[in-house]
Order: C-alpha cells, then sequence, then structure tokens
C-alpha cells in the first residue's frame, strides 16, 4: 500500500469518488458550504488530500484536511465544525493568516476493505504532514457512525456512552481513540443541508406529507421538513476531537 496526494494522481480522481461516495448518505454530500468552498480547499490544500492505494493503484481509502489558525482552546474552535472548517482555512489562507493548526474534514474507506484498519492509515498519514509542516494541532470534527441509530440523543449525551474497556461505544470514534485522541465536545451546526421538499424526497427516498421533524436513514439528527415554504433543513451536530502532535 502507499500513500499519494489526490494532485498528484488526478488520474484516480474518478476512481475515488466512485469508489469511495457509498460510504455517506445521499443528503450529505449537497451542503452549500463545502460545494461552495470545494475548488479553493483543492487549490490552497492540495497536500492535505490523501489517497491509500493497493499495487495495482486502486483507491481503498481517502481522507482530507484543511489548515487553518486555532489557539487550542476549546471555546474557540471554529464556529459550525466541519463547514465553519472549511470556511475558516480559506478565508484564513486568503487573509494572509498563518495557520497552525490541521483540522481533518473526512476519511473514507472504501466499503469492501472496512475494518481493516485503513482509516488510521490515512489519518495517521495527515498527521505526519502536519509534523512535517510545523502545525502545532490537529483535529476533527468527528462524524460518529452508530450516532445515526440514535437521532433523538444530542450529541452531549452520546459522546458519554463507553464501553466497559473504556473506549466509546462508537467504532468510528474508537478509531480516533486508539490512535490517541481525546474527545473535546459537541460541534453544532457542524453541517448543514437545505434543500426543498422534492429534493429531500429524492435524497431519502421517502415521502414528507407534512410538515414536521423526520428521521432519515443515515442522519444523526432530524431533518425539519416545512411544506409552506417547501423547504428542508438538517442541521446536523458532530464531535470534536484532538490528536496528538508528536515530534522526533
Amino acid at each position: 500500500m502507499k500513500i499519494v496526494s489526490n494532485s498528484e494522481r488526478p488520474d484516480l480522481q474518478g476512481d475515488a469518488q466512485a469508489s469511495l461516495r457509498d460510504g455517506w448518505p445521499a443528503f450529505v454530500l449537497r451542503g452549500r458550504i463545502p460545494a461552495t468552498y470545494r475548488d479553493a480547499v483543492a487549490e490552497y490544500f492540495p497536500r492535505y488530500d490523501v489517497l491509500l492505494l493497493d499495487d495495482d493503484d486502486a483507491v481503498l481509502a481517502r481522507a482530507t484536511a484543511v489548515a487553518l489558525s486555532w489557539d487550542g482552546e476549546t471555546a474557540t474552535l471554529p464556529d459550525g465544525g466541519y463547514d465553519g472548517s472549511l470556511v475558516a482555512a480559506v478565508t484564513g489562507h486568503e487573509s494572509g493568516v498563518v495557520p497552525d493548526t490541521l483540522c481533518v474534514v473526512a476519511a473514507t474507506v472504501r466499503s469492501d476493505r472496512t475494518g481493516g484498519g485503513l482509516a488510521g492509515k490515512v489519518l495517521t498519514a495527515l498527521r505526519e504532514r502536519a509534523v512535517d509542516d510545523g502545525l502545532l494541532r490537529v483535529v476533527v470534527p468527528v462524524r460518529p457512525t452508530l450516532k445515526a441509530s440514535y437521532p433523538l440523543t444530542s450529541m452531549e449525551d452520546f459522546q458519554r456512552w463507553s464501553r466497559a474497556d473504556g473506549l466509546h461505544l462508537d467504532p468510528w470514534i474508537r478509531t480516533h481513540q486508539r490512535l490517541g485522541a481525546a474527545i473535546l465536545g459537541p460541534a453544532a451546526r457542524s453541517m448543514v443541508v437545505t434543500g426543498s421538499v422534492a429534493e429531500w424526497e429524492r435524497w431519502t427516498g421517502m415521502v414528507f406529507p407534512r410538515s414536521g421533524r423526520y428521521v432519515v436513514a443515515g442522519g444523526l439528527d432530524l431533518v425539519v421538513i416545512d411544506r409552506e415554504h417547501d423547504q428542508g433543513v438538517y442541521e446536523e451536530t458532530n464531535l470534536w476531537m484532538r490528536h496528538p502532535v508528536t515530534r522526533n
């Protein structure tokens, strides 16, 4: 296996998108902020978009991060988690702000290769690049996979659910914990997706006959449907975690 930057292998872009897209609910890919800042993130932070390839150059996993400025205090983490980190990184770069923190915004493993430690490999690759670039901190607005089974539970409560061995009940949080990461707290409105009722019905395969709050497959929180204004709004809370930064 080998790690390469996505920009070093543009020929694999289509393969990376096709093989890893099924790891996300369709609506998660419809956020306005990621769509608005996607090109800038790719231009400004190509070094932090890494692919894990097998010997035949098939994409097994991908992780993406941005660099931003953060003072290390939990209270001053970017407002809006995932969305807010993209905004802070891009606007900071364009304003000449010197970054000191790496924020991992996505990590995905091909569906037929999950459970083999590949996520840890791409996360470790990003941490190593942060160290090489002199960044002081690494944070992640984690999207816990098990949280979709408990959309009525607040992230504040969910973050405390642990197993007998002390690790978290959620497997994705455990992946980060095994790499030494610690939980900081909820990232409110980390991912906001807005669409028409028809769009939400298409994204979820559901019918929303009246206004109200709905559980949708893959959603960590509820979708609020307003038929009068033909709008559905999903505001997802993620969980901030901080990784250690080790220098030789």
